[in-house]
């Protein structure tokens, strides 16, 4: 249910775009999502199980832009990802709606 005065205060969010997703040239651990000090280890370890469970290497690309995005919204609304709810999750979805309109508006020009 969402909560009166939607959208939320994370609709209208301004993401920096800190962090970046790196190409290692490493077959077992071909992408990595970084911040602003390195390596983001919970996700590192998560594509090392998927690869290891046989997913495509074009699929944990995928997976990882997507948690980048995540991870970006965190460190914007300052949630550490391991105390990351249902709140942030639901704010992170109605955040994706607004800026997926906005930049689809842009590319109207």
């Amino acid at each position: 249910m969402i909560e009166e005065g939607w959208p939320s205060r994370e609709a209208a969010l301004m993401v920096s775009l800190i962090g970046g997703l790196a190409e290692t040239g490493d077959r077992y651990e071909p992408y990595r999502v970084l911040d602003e000090s390195g390596t983001v280890e919970p996700v590192a370890a998560f594509f090392r199980d998927l690869l290891a469970a046989g997913r495509a290497e074009s699929t944990v690309r995928s997976y990882e832009m997507d948690l980048l995005r995540w991870f970006r919204f965190l460190w914007a609304i300052e949630i550490p990802w391991d105390q990351a709810t249902r709140v942030e999750a639901r704010d992170f979805s109605q955040w994706m709606q607004v800026a997926g309109k906005q930049l689809s508006m842009c590319n109207r020009r």
